[in-house]
């Protein structure tokens, strides 16, 4: 039965109610739908104007622009009570804007259907699931109705519109705990609804931006971009081979002096114009993106200068004007998280935060308020410690275990004696085992550091070889010398690239074992001559998502944690605002701000909430996190 809550209607489709008769139903329930429509998508300055809430025997539509769902509190909260969301984020912003509740308690079936089927290309919105499990169209026309309805009546089908959804939900929800049962994926899809919570929470708070000192570094910004098409300009000039690109003639202008106008044909943000110039130097070049420059870098400073260029350019249209798009009606940046992507790990976008440049000169520009601070925790080494828990290679726990410089270690086994002839008289790793700054030793670090690092994401010899500007044949013997002297960590590598290529699919460490499954494999595809690429693929994904997807969900356990410390332990009292609010998370790092009067002891807790998180998933316990302060957000 539909029940609307509002200035009454004569509808045959529904009966009138009240919001009490919407409380006194809900608070006996263990499971209910919830879904809201809205004037717009920005929580910041749209309204929401219904809140549908119900089960499959009765759903209550509310008109909340005329009736206040205040009164719900006591069931939203109540996380006994689950409550049962598609793309619960964008709901539970615009019911705390609103209408000031904290949702507790929360199934995403939007979340739920990713867990189930991550890695697969299918539909995950609520008309996909709907035709998927309940095996109807939903009706988009009266979905798209609910914008620019002002103070105008809802009609009879809005209301049934948005009733059914409450079903829809509920159905789904069933559905998917059987799937989930099935597959054994009921931790993993715990930890993702809770972890909603926690990103609600960073979308809804926001990070305040320092307008002035961006716009500083986007001018900076620019004038380097200029200088390097100057640079660019110049090479043409001086360089005979490029003299063709070079004008005769310049076109006067009776403002600007003759020496000073432009006599180069080229436009360096046209790739095309650039690859032209650029073949003349290396005729077998056929584009000019930045892998296929890299390789040549260091072969001719003009494409060194370009790829500099092109950072410099990047960095002033991402980070420029265009970035104030993403400013909210508060003033503040409101990222949305994308929260699993195939590896389990997370994304963001308008703006994307994760790409943010790390070396902290825009990280900077997003500040804390007056008498707050940013708390900062990320892991050290986070996803080392997961291949070494993983491997049980003995010479990285032991590193590890000693709080020895690993990559040194690594780097010791890797070159043997030619790492001990390139000590200095005064180095520390030959004493201490701590990281030196032997200038031989650096170069030798940083080639077992890449590796190490690249092991995570699968890197192969030609993308070492990148890295390093080394030939493949020479990043070749460096992985095979390198697995030598860690045959430990091949065999954990090769065991998952074999499980998924046998089993088409993944999974990260115990307790959540969430599964990639990899669409283009197929039953004895490694008989299939043919089938190369594809099993490359399998292989190289299957040994960098349980590295990733692990140090994901711990990341992920570590803001559940956080969120339910902030929530439950500090307990402060309604309309007191609570001293931590949860602002930003990228890969390995958690950041709050803080009231400074309570900075001591949230810097202690945040730590022990961490490391507590790291220790459900590596277990050994060395897996440590290190807290940072600052008045500005910090890599």
């Amino acid at each position: 039965m539909i029940y609307f809550v509002g200035p009454p209607a004569a509808l045959p489709c529904c009966e009138q109610a009240t919001i009490e008769d919407v409380v006194k139903y809900c608070e006996t329930k263990k499971y209910l739908g919830v879904d809201t429509e809205t004037e717009g998508l920005d929580f910041t300055c749209k309204k929401m104007i219904m809140f549908q809430i119900g089960d499959s025997s009765n759903q209550y539509v509310i008109d909340t622009r005329h009736v206040s769902i205040e009164p719900l509190r006591s069931v939203l909260e109540d996380s006994n009570i689950q409550k049962i969301f598609h793309n619960a984020k964008f709901d539970y912003k615009f019911i705390k804007k609103w209408a000031g509740i904290t949702c507790e308690g929360v199934w995403d079936t939007f979340l739920v259907e990713v867990v189930l089927n991550c890695g697969k290309r299918i539909g995950f919105a609520l008309k996909d699931l709907v035709k998927r499990y309940c095996n109807e169209d939903l009706d988009k026309e009266t979905r798209n109705k609910f914008i620019g309805l002002n103070g105008t009546p809802f009609t009879e089908s809005q209301i049934v519109y948005g009733a059914n959804d409450v079903i829809h939900l509920l159905k789904i929800k069933w559905e998917q705990v059987h799937k989930l049962t099935e597959l054994q994926l009921g931790p993993v899809a715990n930890l993702e609804n809770q972890a909603v919570l926690a990103f609600a929470d960073i979308e809804y708070n926001g990070l305040d931006l320092d307008i002035k000192q961006w716009k500083s570094l986007k001018k900076s910004n620019t004038n380097t971009a200029d200088n390097l098409a100057f640079n660019l300009d110049l090479t043409l000039l001086e360089d005979a081979r490029l003299s063709k690109f070079v004008s005769e003639y310049v076109q006067a202008d009776m403002f600007i002096p003759l020496e000073d106008l432009r006599k180069v044909d080229v436009k360096w943000t046209s790739p095309k114009q650039v690859l032209e110039v650029f073949k003349t130097l290396i005729p077998k070049l056929d584009n000019v993106n930045g892998k296929e420059m890299y390789k040549y870098r260091y072969k001719h400073e003009i494409i060194d200068t370009y790829i500099q260029y092109k950072e410099a350019m990047k960095l002033c249209t991402s980070y420029g004007d265009a970035f104030f798009d993403n400013l909210s009606s508060d003033n503040k940046i409101h990222t949305n998280f994308h929260q699993i992507l195939d590896t389990g790990r997370v994304s963001s976008s308008k703006p994307n935060m994760q790409q943010i440049p790390a070396d902290n000169k825009f990280r900077n520009c997003f500040v804390a308020p007056k008498g707050w601070s940013f708390v900062s925790a990320d892991y050290s080494s986070q996803e080392l410690n997961v291949i070494a828990f993983g491997s049980k290679d003995p010479v990285w726990l032991e590193a590890l275990e000693e709080g020895q410089d690993l990559h040194s270690t690594c780097a010791e086994l890797v070159y043997g004696k030619d790492w001990i002839d390139a000590a200095e008289e005064s180095c520390i790793y030959m004493s201490d085992k701590m990281k030196c700054n032997c200038n031989n030793h650096k170069k030798l670090r940083t080639n077992v550091k890449t590796i190490n690092f690249g092991l995570a994401y699968g890197m192969g010899p030609n993308k070492l070889a990148d890295n390093l500007n080394i030939s493949v044949d020479a990043a070749k013997e460096l992985i095979k010398k390198y697995f030598q002297a860690f045959p430990s960590i091949k065999g954990f590598l090769d065991k998952l690239g074999n499980y998924g290529k046998r089993y088409g699919y993944i999974k990260t460490f115990p307790p959540y074992n969430r599964k990639r499954w990899f669409t283009n494999w197929y039953p004895k595809i490694w008989m299939n001559k043919s089938s190369g690429f594809e099993l490359g693929s399998i292989e190289r994904a299957s040994k960098n998502t349980p590295i990733q997807g692990a140090s994901a969900d711990m990341t992920k356990l570590a803001l559940v944690r956080i969120r339910e410390y902030i929530n439950d332990v500090l307990n402060f009292p309604e309309g007191k605002e609570c001293p931590i609010k949860i602002v930003m998370t990228v890969h390995d790092q958690i950041d709050t701000i803080c009231r400074n009067d309570y900075l001591e002891a949230w810097k202690k807790d945040i730590v022990m909430l961490m490391e507590w998180a790291a220790k459900d998933i590596v277990t050994n316990g060395l897996l440590k996190a290190e807290v940072t302060v600052s008045d500005c957000w910090e890599k």
